[in-house]
């Protein structure tokens, strides 16, 4: 695990600024059932790069499952199991690559380049039809792109955008739950978490109950109109975070 000292300890605006993005990035979470990865990681990673990937995936999980339980009776089962198992082994191959990053500039280039493909998915638009072989590429993508970043919504997302939300927003939170506590373990057995990254997201934590909890208050006015927005933030922190790495 690179050794990365905590900003946000040591600076009550820096602590502040993290406070702010995880609240908002949770509200999207809760309104669209995915997003929370794409909103925050990025930013994260440029104000303060020990609060990815390990830490980020504890609120992603955590508000994931909460976005679960609250309509377990939508989530299509089937479909979870098939995009898990695609997922398994893309995360096996991201905790891989991992293991031969050694500083901090190359795991912000590599981050970087990944959250501007990320945005890329996201931006393109494409329809990829539900079926069990593209449930299980893109779950690999997610797997690969989400244990590095803990951003692997945008490849689930290529599927589940023209499908009614009633049922895929509990399905992708079901997914992402499953996934962030599988990426977690391998982060573990990788050595790039541990007790101090517990700690950190738990320092995040309130933030991502409060936008939570206003997430779901405002369920219904959180909506794709806001999707230009969230990748355009995402786009100019992986820009930077590119530039930060080739430096």
């Amino acid at each position: 695990m690179i050794g990365i000292e905590p900003l946000v300890f040591n600076s009550l605006w820096i602590a502040a600024t993290v406070l702010v993005i995880v609240t908002i990035g949770a509200i999207i979470q809760a309104g669209l059932g995915m997003g929370f990865g794409l909103t925050v990681a990025p930013v994260l990673a440029l104000v303060d790069p020990a609060l990815v990937p390990a830490p980020a995936l504890f609120l992603g999980m955590s508000t994931s499952f909460v976005g679960a339980i609250a309509e377990k009776q939508e989530i299509v089962w089937p479909e979870v199991g098939i995009g898990t198992l695609g997922r398994t082994t893309g995360i096996a191959f991201g905790a891989i690559l991992l293991t031969y990053i050694t500083d901090r500039s190359t795991f912000q280039l590599v981050f970087g380049i990944l959250i501007a493909l990320a945005v890329s998915l996201s931006v393109v638009g494409w329809r990829v039809k539900m079926s069990t072989r593209n449930l299980l590429g893109m779950g690999w993508i997610s797997g690969f792109m989400g244990v590095i970043t803990s951003v692997g919504a945008p490849p689930l997302a290529l599927i589940y955008q023209s499908r009614d939300a009633k049922n895929s927003r509990p399905t992708l939170a079901a997914f992402f739950a499953i996934g962030c506590a599988m990426s977690l373990a391998a982060l573990y057995l990788s050595g790039w978490a541990g007790v101090e990254q517990f700690w950190l997201a738990c320092f995040m934590a309130p933030a991502a109950v409060l936008g939570t909890l206003l997430g779901n208050r405002l369920k219904g006015r959180v909506n794709t109109n806001y999707r230009p927005y969230l990748l355009s933030v995402a786009g100019v922190a992986s820009v930077l975070l590119i530039v930060q790495g080739l430096a």
